[in-house]
């Protein structure tokens, strides 16, 4: 069994080409969390978040004072018993945030690992959901995504929006998602109804409000003017913890309400499930508790017949939706334009007519980009390497 040798960790910090904004924040770059967990055998499982845009170092000091030394010298295949392990050790640091997100990163590290160990895809070592019996040279293996976009850039109105979403089409992708909720909700129904003209009626259109409103009215007024352009979803309408505005506007809207992308932990999810303030669950495997969390929190969605469909990071997720029966959809970004992390890879996910290709080789598929990383790391000047290593 593989037995954990080492486990490397770095934090780093890639600016975006331009300033992007969504309803309650502007961006100019993001912090990602990196981890490599190495066994004795020489494989290596690598692991990642979105750290913020200033919580990197937070997430690093998580990973190598907390959790890595957990790790050292274990079956890296008791991936329920590591997960504990972490989880007791972090009960009194947080058991959400950055902590969390170092949990996260350690049991998808441990994951892909394990996969790369056995010689298969992550998606088919979890148990495939799809029929890789049908993939061929012609028509590969493949899960539905969606293309999400449709930020506030400077200059950007309802017109550019349409022709963003229209060119999303024209790739072949069925759902699109725009962001809504920075702007009063008459200039916000204009940019919803240019996007469902831009489109069709026949694409599914998704809009994510990411934690705009704070009351119950506020959010209603939007959500009537949205409903005439028939959208899938209304994602993040609230604040993460306001479960009970979440429970009372999926009563008093027929858009359904989806959200969960930073929740933590399958307690949370539970409580969000029993209050029906969601039928759509956006958990992310790198926010969650990883991938044993991620699993856990899907199984709990499945027997209340809610569907999951996780928070960016395609790279991992499209595994996650390939190996879980009642997930739907990947969420994808076609550049690097705001999901940068694609700069730090050394392989991009293949998409044809709206679905993306599941990979065929260990584990995730991909690999850090050493170059890249050592670019854009957040370390001193004078240090030799981006990674601290703990054995």
């Amino acid at each position: 069994m593989p037995t954990i040798q080492s486990v490397s960790v770095a934090n780093v910090r890639v600016p975006l080409d331009n300033a992007t904004a969504f309803s309650t924040r502007l961006v100019t770059g993001r912090d990602y969390g990196l981890v490599k967990v190495r066994s004795t055998d020489g494989v290596e499982g690598i692991g990642f978040c979105y750290s913020g845009s200033q919580g990197g170092a937070l997430t690093v000091e998580a990973v190598r004072v907390l959790l890595a030394p957990l790790l050292i010298g274990r079956d890296s295949t008791s991936t329920e018993a590591l997960w504990s392990a972490m989880y007791a050790e972090s009960l009194l640091q947080g058991r959400a945030g950055s902590v969390m997100r170092a949990l996260s990163i350690l049991d998808n590290a441990l994951w892909d690992l394990n996969a790369r160990s056995a010689k298969l895809p992550l998606w088919r070592y979890l148990g495939a959901a799809v029929e890789d019996g049908r993939g061929t040279a012609a028509a590969p293996a493949s899960v539905p995504a969606y293309a999400s976009g449709g930020y506030y850039l400077p200059g950007k109105g309802p017109k550019q929006l349409g022709k963003e979403v229209a060119g999303y089409v024209k790739l072949g992708f069925k759902a699109v998602k725009i962001k809504v909720g920075k702007e009063s909700p008459r200039n916000e129904e204009l940019r919803v109804r240019a996007a469902r003209e831009a489109i069709g009626q026949d694409v599914l259109l998704m809009l994510d409000a990411n934690n705009a409103w704070s009351d119950l009215p506020t959010a209603l007024e939007y959500c009537k003017r949205f409903e005439a352009y028939d959208p899938y979803w209304i994602e993040e309408p609230f604040g993460p913890d306001e479960l009970d505005n979440h429970a009372k506007l999926a009563q008093l809207t027929p858009i359904t309400v989806a959200t969960g992308e930073i929740g933590y932990g399958r307690w949370y999810f539970k409580e969000l499930l029993d209050k029906r303030a969601a039928e759509i669950l956006q958990t992310d495997a790198c926010v969650c508790g990883g991938i044993s969390e991620w699993r856990r929190i899907a199984a709990t969605a499945a027997s209340y017949g809610v569907t999951v469909c996780p928070h960016w990071f395609h790279d991992l997720h499209v595994h996650l939706v390939a190996a879980t029966p009642n997930a739907r959809f990947v969420e994808f970004f076609s550049d690097d334009q705001v999901l940068n992390f694609r700069n730090l890879i050394d392989t991009q996910l293949e998409f044809s007519d709206g679905n993306l290709i599941l990979p065929k080789t260990p584990g995730l598929g991909f690999g850090f980009d050493d170059k890249q990383v050592k670019k854009f790391a957040a370390a001193p000047s004078d240090s030799k390497s981006p990674w601290i290593e703990i054995h």
